[in-house]
């Protein structure tokens, strides 16, 4: 349940409410917001005086809910903004990690030619074998800081785990929480206690309740800056790396009030099919999408076969823009 109390109330009344209903407390400037869990469906009647509007849910999906907001969540990022009635679409563009200075400073030139707002390059990478590449940490991060110095871009990168996403919060503009971290509760938590965009890749095992749950966990934090991101799922099939759930991006459309993003590199896992589920997901009017792109796949020191080369991405971002201004869309 979710109660908005006068912006009078008093803190030790807050406290004890937040300690009896076992409720997080946001403050807003025009009241007070307790969330509950959803199992609460009637304000308890010593508070009711002091109640401005409350909302009862059939489940946690709470704060995300589009019965809570029913206008989608604006987020602005740097001179951009996504959400709301922006009607924008958000590339984000860049190599699955940074392996190099000469690489991602040739990733920065592409996106600044095509008039793309953000870059994107692992620094910290999750990955399943120790024996594979881990991204340059540090580094990687001082690089990608350097970029948008140089070429005015927004930045996104992965936190991997707790010991860096401090780093991550403080340098991003954007600050990603990857399909194997989503359930880390230390992370979502450290980030709802900033204000920094969030965005929040679904586990290719995960339900949509449970990954819009890990939205709340954020949201409840209060950091409204949340953005949901589609990156496939793992179904029966094996032909492809993982199965693109447009129709769970259809039913978060309806149901959330957050932002989604679509991640097509992900989900396929082999760059032929990339640009087909990137123009799919244009034309459902998402608010962004990820794209890995490599100025040469052949070497690429992870993800190597689903990124795309920059003359494929070029002819991608043309074909983008016509879906986007039919239904209204704008490709930022």
């Amino acid at each position: 349940m979710i109660i908005h109390f006068d912006k009078n109330t008093d803190q030790k009344t807050l406290d004890k409410i937040g300690w009896e209903l076992d409720a997080f407390h946001i403050k807003k400037p025009d009241y007070h917001v307790m969330v509950t869990p959803s199992a609460l469906q009637e304000v308890p009647k010593e508070y009711q005086s002091m109640v401005v509007e409350s909302f009862v849910f059939p489940n946690d999906m709470q704060l995300s809910s589009a019965e809570y907001l029913p206008e989608k969540r604006r987020i602005d990022i740097g001179d951009i903004s996504i959400g709301g009635n922006t009607r924008n679409t958000m590339i984000i563009g860049g190599p699955c990690s940074v392996e190099s200075e000469e690489q991602i400073t040739s990733s920065a030139k592409l996106m600044k030619e095509l008039g793309i707002s953000t870059l994107r390059a692992g620094c910290y990478k999750p990955r399943t074998s120790p024996y594979s590449f881990q991204g340059l940490g540090d580094e990687g991060l001082r690089l990608l800081d350097k970029m948008r110095g140089e070429y005015g871009l927004n930045i996104i990168t992965e936190v991997r785990d707790s010991t860096h996403v401090d780093e991550v919060i403080e340098t991003t503009d954007i600050v990603q929480i990857g399909a194997k971290a989503m359930y880390d509760q230390g992370i979502l938590r450290t980030c709802g206690r900033s204000n920094k965009p969030i965005l929040i890749k679904r586990g290719f095992g995960t339900t949509l309740q449970e990954f819009v749950q890990a939205a709340e966990f954020v949201l409840s934090g209060g950091n409204d800056n949340v953005i949901l991101c589609e990156r496939g799922i793992r179904t029966f099939e094996t032909k492809t790396r993982f199965t693109l759930d447009l129709c769970g991006v259809a039913y978060l459309k309806e149901y959330t009030n957050l932002p989604i993003i679509v991640d097509p590199s992900h989900a396929m896992g082999y760059r032929y099919g990339v640009p087909d589920l990137a123009r799919a997901a244009t034309a459902m009017g998402v608010d962004g999408l990820l794209i890995e792109v490599h100025p040469d796949p052949s070497v690429a020191k992870s993800d190597a076969s689903q990124q795309l080369d920059h003359d494929a991405f070029r002819q991608l971002i043309g074909t983008l823009r016509p879906i986007a201004d039919a239904i209204g869309y704008h490709i930022v």
